[in-house]
């Protein structure tokens, strides 16, 4: 079904970002994924949208609504689209496409495989970045109930409680040999048979789950419909059976089931994904961090983060598209979110300048690299996760980001070099500068805060502090002027702060394993 939902996208605010260095290689990067983000930009129909790039000329559901709205922060109506797309073409069963194209002029839609899920969270943020139009949300709330319903009337076929992927493409895992034998695509809603060891037993399709209930508690509470106690329920109903069912305690990971029910040994980074969605709880997501992601005989290589564990007798050091062992950029792209779902910030340093660093040697945006060497497996050029991992990491470590109704401010030393970065939005202006160790927030043009760097500022959209987070990778000597108040105190990695009663103290902290010592 198509379900036009009539929003005006002339009178969306509009939004900029204009960041100068004097690092000039940095620079350079940086003026280089703006032009290229550009190319990506592309009609489909009458919609303005942001593709994927590269050798990926269309639209996909675990990409796009992502990147759109990371682009967002420059683009208004291209990252209202990535997520409209996708909503204005949901079938009536529910079921969402996993790719949209453009045929001789005509949007087709496939419905064959799912590609992911990587659209309530920034669907839901476009709710935001729009100023809260609450038509948009409730249209949101109707796609995310009908497409969670699909999930749960088809994609439990033996009825044990746990979401199953059919085909190759429901979890965008190209060419994996963890998956071999089973169908690229499926179509209808019968799992196939006979075909390697699907249906299998997902972490990745209880991911989509997850999320999705997750985000319409948000919106119930939004909208004050009386729902959101009932979907917090049913996503951590979810988030139990993936803890009781697919983790495994005594290897610290998630690991699926095939089609007997068995699970199938191998390790994988989608414990990542699922972390993405939010489906671990704290002490699942911190036991995979320590033991896997930071080891250096699995994931934590010169470029880390491969597809399969590089130890695993599966991987494989395939430089085309294949998932079954390179360095993927898009999940580097995904890795933001789940790290900070979870408080793992200083992570996100870690991999943000390694990737950074790597992209600034080469000037080029590759789909993958060589996890031992960290050269970008060379293909076709403009490859749009990787494009919006510069800017997105970019925006973490060293300038402003604006998520729902707060405002991230990164404080990260680099080096002895000076930088100004702006996010306009609307009216608004929010700008940081950062030089002598020192950054201070500005929301149009007036002095929030200046702190010691190393750190993140979370405010409000009027400057309120409300958090300080240690995203360094070592303790930091910090020193914070807010007005006339100041304080001196020291913040560990993945520390957060807050201020109550004119004091400085601790909320939260979370383990930071690196490096890699069990």
């Amino acid at each position: 079904m198509n379900r036009c939902l009539n929003i005006n996208v002339t009178k969306l605010p509009e939004t900029e970002v204009i960041y100068a260095t004097n690092n000039r290689s940095l620079q350079t990067l940086y003026d280089l994924c703006e032009d290229m983000a550009k190319k990506n930009i592309q009609t489909f129909s009458d919609k303005k949208v942001l593709v994927e790039g590269s050798y990926y000329p269309n639209v996909w559901l675990e990409t796009q609504p992502m990147g759109g709205e990371m682009y967002a922060k420059r683009d208004m109506e291209a990252a209202l689209n990535n997520q409209l797309i996708f909503m204005e073409n949901q079938r009536e069963d529910g079921r969402l496409p996993g790719m949209i194209s453009v045929i001789e002029g005509k949007l087709q839609a496939d419905f064959a495989w799912f590609q992911g899920y990587c659209f309530p969270v920034p669907a839901l943020n476009m709710y935001y970045w729009m100023k809260k139009d609450k038509n948009y949300l409730q249209k949101l709330y109707d796609v995310l109930e009908g497409f969670d319903s699909y999930l749960w009337k088809y994609r439990d076929s033996d009825g044990d409680g746990c979401l199953e992927t059919w085909c190759v493409w429901d979890t965008g895992e190209d060419h994996c040999t963890r998956l071999a034998g089973a169908p690229d695509s499926w179509a209808g809603e019968t799992p196939p048979s006979g075909l390697g060891q699907v249906p299998y037993e997902s972490m990745d399709v209880m991911g989509y789950s997850c999320s999705g209930r997750d985000v319409l508690a948000v919106i119930s509470k939004e909208l004050g419909n009386g729902q959101e106690a009932y979907w917090k329920e049913k996503a951590d109903e979810v988030r139990h059976k993936i803890r009781s069912y697919l983790w495994r305690p005594d290897k610290h990971a998630c690991y699926d089931r095939d089609c007997n029910n068995e699970f199938m040994d191998v390790l994988t980074h989608n414990n990542l994904r699922v972390m993405y969605y939010g489906g671990f709880t704290q002490d699942m997501a911190d036991e995979f961090i320590a033991f896997h992601m930071l080891n250096p005989e699995e994931f934590w290589t010169t470029m880390p983060l491969s597809s399969i564990a590089v130890n695993d007798p599966l991987f494989r050091n395939i430089a085309s598209n294949n998932w079954s062992g390179q360095p993927e950029s898009l999940t580097y792209q995904r890795a933001i979110q789940a790290l900070e779902n979870y408080g793992h910030y200083a992570e996100i340093t870690l991999l943000g300048k390694i990737y950074l660093g790597v992209l600034e040697k080469h000037l080029f945006f590759p789909q993958q690299f060589d996890p031992f060497t960290a050269e970008p497996s060379k293909a076709k050029d403009g490859y749009g996760p990787a494009i919006l991992s510069v800017l997105e990491y970019h925006s973490r470590l060293y300038g402003v980001s604006i998520s729902k109704d707060e405002v991230y401010w990164g404080g990260l030393q680099d080096g002895e070099f000076e930088r100004r970065y702006t996010q306009r939005w609307a009216q608004d202006s929010f700008t940081l500068e950062s030089k002598e160790g020192c950054f201070s927030g500005y929301i149009n043009d007036k002095q929030m805060f200046n702190a010691t760097t190393g750190v993140r500022i979370v405010t409000d959209l009027q400057g309120q502090v409300k958090e300080i987070i240690g995203i360094d990778t070592e303790a930091t000597a910090i020193h914070l002027q807010i007005e006339e108040q100041s304080f001196d105190f020291t913040i560990k990695p993945n520390e957060v702060y807050v201020i109550e009663n004119n004091s400085v103290i601790k909320k939260k902290q979370v383990a930071f394993d690196y490096p890699f010592a069990r």
